[in-house]
């Protein structure tokens, strides 16, 4: 029987057991990575084919983006899913049923013969992507005390990793052999990957109990709300954000190709956004653990929303290439935020279930302004409409995060029913 692993109790401990910071939790760090950054194929393939779609089924680009809303969706949702599954059984579980998913989803989706089936199996491939994001942020958050920050930013990297190398080699074998064996090679080959990753952190994590959470250390920030309202304001702010996110990173591809750039410069552009993401989130959860979540999330709040008015002013290929690093340096960071602030303020033992509600509620704000901006553009034959759009829901996102700093206290914390002790 999987036997799964939490925040370790340290009174008690013996000789072997797992220790927080530890050489052993760099190596589960750097397998959860290698897992994160292939099960998040599933992301950034539909972003590559949208146009390859689009034109095999005489759809409207709004239509076709549905399966990047369909997809962020089931992520999000998986997302709850596998988080409540690792709060009570562990990682590897939650794993084991979303990697099912993810291949026999991509293999659907390269035999479908309907826009609608095609939309349906990228559904499928958003559950099975899912226990790669939040329940592994959350998860690892639990390995580490003191570079918790840093450790759960180099985990929510693997999906901009993914980013950075799927692009260009889904572009090509798009170009090669056609997007349809390209979904079902990615269904074989990353599913019989990611198992044998699996079974490798399994094997890291040996003995190790599920954990009570009783020693765990307390929240150390005080928010004077109850947890409830503070998910509830996170789940809002991490909508507006990504709204805004979504612009760029679905319909990068196709803007290039609508201005006689390509396809294949805006995978380009794509694969820098992600790999400049990369460098973003990994600096991100060094700074979270200097200044705290809430202070990283208005940082990477504030510079997204410099970054998308830039696209509003300029289109040359090489400034699309500047602005498109640009933006991969600024919003990289500004998710895994989410997740540190609920380590911060909430209880540990409800840790994967209250990020994966947040992290669903993100996707949906990614699902969400990848549709509305492929279903602005059908309306007016641009994307600068578009780009507006992303820069109001910004600003509702920094409001809110402005009104959480005010209310931070670094003191004691409430107690009693209902609040994050």
């Amino acid at each position: 029987m999987v036997r799964p692993v939490h925040a370790p109790n340290h009174s008690g401990q013996t000789p072997g057991s797992f220790t927080p910071d530890s050489r052993q939790a760099w190596v589960r760090l750097v397998i959860a990575l290698v897992i994160g950054s292939i099960g998040a194929v599933g992301m950034w393939a539909v972003v590559v084919v949208i146009p390859v779609v689009q034109a095999e089924f005489g759809a409207t680009r709004g239509a076709v983006s549905l399966a990047f809303t369909l997809m962020m969706f089931g992520f999000g949702l998986g997302g709850v899913i596998a988080g409540k599954i690792t709060d009570r059984f562990g990682i590897v579980p939650a794993m084991a049923i979303s990697i099912a998913f993810l291949g026999v989803a991509n293999v659907l989706a390269g035999l479908s013969t309907q826009l609608w089936q095609f939309v349906a199996a990228y559904f499928l491939i958003g559950l099975g992507t899912s226990a790669t994001f939040a329940p592994l942020m959350a998860e690892a958050s639990h390995w580490f005390e003191r570079y918790r920050g840093l450790a759960v930013t180099i985990v929510a990297s693997g999906n901009y990793v993914a980013g950075t190398m799927w692009p260009p080699i889904v572009s090509w074998g798009t170009q090669e052999i056609g997007w349809r064996y390209t979904h079902i090679g990615i269904g074989i080959v990353c599913a019989g990957l990611m198992a044998v990753l699996v079974l490798i952190l399994r094997a890291q994590m040996g003995d190790d109990h599920v954990r009570d959470h009783a020693n765990a250390p307390p929240p150390r920030v005080d928010l004077r709300l109850s947890t409830n309202t503070l998910t509830v304001l996170l789940s809002i702010a991490s909508i507006s954000c990504c709204v805004a996110m979504a612009m760029p990173q679905v319909h990068i591809v196709a803007y290039c190709g609508d201005l006689g750039y390509g396809v294949a410069r805006g995978a380009e552009m794509l694969s820098l956004m992600m790999g400049c993401g990369i460098v973003s989130r990994i600096g991100s959860g060094y700074l979270a653990d200097k200044i705290g979540g809430i202070r990283t999330l208005l940082v990477g709040s504030l510079a997204q929303g410099f970054a998308l008015v830039f696209y509003l002013f300029f289109d040359s290929l090489t400034s699309l290439y500047l602005i498109s690093a640009m933006f991969g340096l600024f919003q990289g960071g500004i998710v895994p935020s989410y997740a540190i602030i609920v380590r911060e303020a909430m209880p540990a033992s409800e840790a994967a279930t209250r990020v994966g509600i947040v992290i669903f509620a993100s996707v949906f704000g990614m699902s969400f302004g990848g549709w509305v901006s492929g279903v602005i553009f059908d309306a007016t034959g641009s994307y600068a409409a578009a780009f507006a759009n992303g820069v109001a829901w910004n600003a509702l996102n920094i409001g809110i995060v402005v009104l959480l700093l005010i209310r931070a206290r670094m003191s004691p914390v409430k107690t009693g029913p209902g609040y994050a002790t």
